[in-house]
């Protein structure tokens, strides 16, 4: 099956209606978890993390860290969820909401104040690997042609 990218086909929404769902998870979702601890937790701007080793502070931290480690990986992300959805739209979008899905899980985990249990939104990484094969069978098709 050759690779045509010439214009956009309807299966091409799917992508942009994941896409926006990406961005309320990281920046809406994520951000109001970070902001709502803060206020739980007593800790003032500009400190991007609380000092002490009790228990507010740790829990507090783990939030703060959750959110960070998520948009330290957004970019990496969004580079191919976008590549692989010129593509395979339906299947990228599919990727995409799996790696959404275990970036709450993620999140929710890590914000329990146990780091450990971010591991249970492990399964974020089968999406991600799917998009990551997706650019490159893309661009081996491209170069080969086909």
């Amino acid at each position: 099956m050759a690779i045509e990218v010439t214009a956009l086909r309807a299966e091409h929404g799917y992508v942009c209606i994941v896409l926006f769902l990406a961005i309320l998870v990281h920046h809406l979702y994520m951000a109001f978890g970070v902001t709502s601890a803060r206020k739980k937790y007593g800790v003032k701007y500009p400190l991007l993390y609380a000092s002490g080793d009790d228990a507010s502070s740790k829990t507090f931290n783990c939030v703060q860290r959750a959110h960070q480690q998520s948009l330290e990986n957004f970019p990496q992300f969004l580079a191919v969820f976008l590549v692989a959805g010129i593509a395979y739209p339906i299947s990228a979008a599919i990727a995409g909401l799996v790696y959404l899905a275990g970036r709450v899980v993620y999140f929710a985990g890590y914000s329990s104040g146990e780091p450990d249990k971010r591991v249970r939104g492990a399964f974020m990484y089968f999406g991600l690997l799917f998009l990551y094969g997706a650019v490159m069978t893309m661009g081996v098709k491209l170069l080969l042609g086909k």
